[in-house]
């Protein structure tokens, strides 16, 4: 089993910042890639960026320069620092992780439970 532990989130004001942190955990063979992902109500689950193992990083266009994704890969740690922020970044943020549990076992993708995050105008 894997388990995916966010944490972070809350409610700043426009132009402030937070820090969101996902922990994996579990039965981690190798882990491939981790990422956040952002939702809110009627519209589906959005990339925000995501990072390889490697350390290559991909970030929607929307939060480009404002936001930078991280990872302690000897935690299995992986960290969105979000400045700048809007209020049009309010949204319920995801966690998500491509592990693979076993050496010859198929990459299997995993999610957190979610963090809200709240920007006040």
């Amino acid at each position: 089993q894997v388990q995916l532990v966010e944490s972070g989130g809350g409610l700043v004001q426009a132009g402030g910042s937070l820090r969101l942190s996902c922990a994996a955990s579990g039965s981690i063979f190798s882990l491939i890639g981790m990422g956040w992902y952002c939702q809110v109500p009627g519209k589906q689950r959005e990339l925000v960026a995501r990072i390889t193992s490697g350390g290559s990083t991909n970030y929607a266009d929307s939060v480009k320069g404002r936001f930078t994704i991280s990872s302690d890969n000897a935690k299995n740690t992986v960290y969105l620092q979000m400045n700048s922020l809007k209020p049009e970044d309010t949204a319920v943020y995801y966690c998500h992780a491509f592990i693979r549990t076993r050496m010859l076992s198929p990459v299997g993708d995993y999610w957190g439970q979610g963090t809200q995050v709240t920007v006040s105008s």
